[in-house]
């Protein structure tokens, strides 16, 4: 049985957190390595290590988010780095914004719920949305007459916004709106503007044509972030976020990760 050296598993850690599409864990890491060509006990973590030292001082870092490992653009060189990919913005209503903020604060949180804490009716259409983006999930049901849906935000959600966990959103003091979230952007080939705005139907585009009465639309664009001009959002109409109570997202979360 031949053991690797360091060196190599740096480079094989390396090529394939560049290859991948997605973040990888640290199981997935390890599993590149057949049992009678194991890496050393503990070179993997060392090499995750190694890299996002050498990271330092480049356009680019690594860092791991709730799905795992993933090399992404730094925030200072995305504007120009983004323009790699098509400039259109995706046009997010407040009434979208505020419900995704109410379920990442208030998970598990049902729909009736969010009327009652934002006083109007949610737009199926903005739950919609969101789903099809998947940035929240059903995760079970209120044990309430009529039994009705608990959403939570998932793990995507958690990765789009650089997040390795839900505790690790900002307090909502100092928030004004979800919008204001910077998504982070991943290293990844690029795809042409003219392919982009020739390509399939996309969630956003969902988001983009739904209307809320007394709402206005919000970019959120997906590579670039801009901040939002808009008034902020009401701070006591959503409760504070307290990470402890979100068992059924934890749960659920050690669940997938097993898998």
């Amino acid at each position: 049985m031949t053991e690797i050296d360091q060196t190599l598993v740096n480079r094989i850690v390396e090529a394939a957190l560049l290859a991948s599409s997605q973040p990888l864990t640290l199981v997935q890491l390890k599993g590149l390595f057949p049992l009678d060509e194991p890496a050393p006990e503990g070179s993997v973590e060392a090499a995750l290590e190694q890299l996002r030292a050498d990271c330092e001082g480049r356009g680019v870092e690594l860092v791991e988010v709730a799905s795992g490992w993933r090399f992404q653009v730094k925030a200072d060189v995305h504007p120009w780095v983004a323009r790699l990919w098509t400039e259109r913005q995706t046009k997010y209503t407040r009434a979208t914004l505020e419900t995704l903020a109410l379920i990442a604060y208030r998970q598990p949180i049902t729909r009736g719920e969010i009327e009652q804490i934002r006083g109007v009716a949610v737009n199926s259409s903005i739950i919609k949305a969101l789903e099809e983006r998947d940035w929240i999930r059903v995760v079970g049901h209120r044990d309430v007459p009529g039994k009705p849906e608990l959403l939570a935000t998932t793990k995507t959600f958690l990765d789009y916004f650089g997040l390795k966990r839900l505790d690790e959103l900002p307090p909502l003091s100092e928030l004004r709106d979800i919008g204001e979230l910077e998504p982070q952007l991943p290293f990844a080939p690029a795809i042409p503007a003219s392919a982009a705005e020739a390509g399939s139907h996309m969630p956003q585009a969902d988001a983009e044509a739904e209307t809320d009465p007394g709402s206005e639309p919000v970019s959120a664009e997906r590579h670039a972030p801009q901040d939002t001009n808009g008034e902020a959002m009401p701070s006591d109409s959503i409760p504070t976020h307290d990470p402890h109570r979100d068992d059924a997202e934890t749960a659920s979360s050690e669940h997938q990760d097993e898998q």
